[in-house]
């Protein structure tokens, strides 16, 4: 008898440790920067975190087939969020601007970005001779930073 209500109270515990809601599924215990995240991007699938190289804790997922990078700090607060995309999809004010400043055929990678503290711009990376370097561009095509 004694050792049926220690199992009893053992598979309580157990229960009450899992967490287990009313509904019976396992309660989660996330981050701050994962509730951020699920508010912020409820249709988001295959999610996938990693630190980055700045401190941040960054989300690669995918919203209906495109990859994306989100980017938040330990508190939930948003960053930025980045997708990759194609230079025939650049508008024609960036493209220009591309065009007069640069060499296209250097270009190694561009991303549409939303940024919290920049708001939306184009960061357009190059690669000559070995060197790295990006040029972030707004949809007017206007350089609002180059960061080598």
């Amino acid at each position: 008898m004694n050792n049926l209500f220690l199992l009893s109270l053992s598979l309580l515990l157990c229960i009450v440790a899992c967490g287990e809601n009313a509904e019976g599924e396992q309660a989660v215990n996330e981050t701050a920067y994962e509730k951020a995240f699920a508010a912020k991007y409820s249709n988001a699938k295959d999610v996938d975190w990693r630190m980055d190289d700045n401190g941040y804790h960054e989300a690669h997922f995918k919203i209906d087939g495109d990859k994306y990078r989100a980017d938040f700090d330990d508190d939930g607060n948003w960053r930025e969020t980045e997708r990759s995309m194609d230079y025939g999809d650049l508008p024609d004010a960036v493209k220009e601007t591309i065009k007069e400043q640069y060499d296209k055929d250097d270009i190694e990678e561009i991303e549409l970005v939303d940024s919290s503290s920049k708001g939306t711009f184009y960061d357009v990376e190059f690669k000559d001779d070995g060197k790295k370097w990006d040029v972030e561009i707004n949809k007017e095509g206007k350089i609002i930073g180059v960061v080598e």
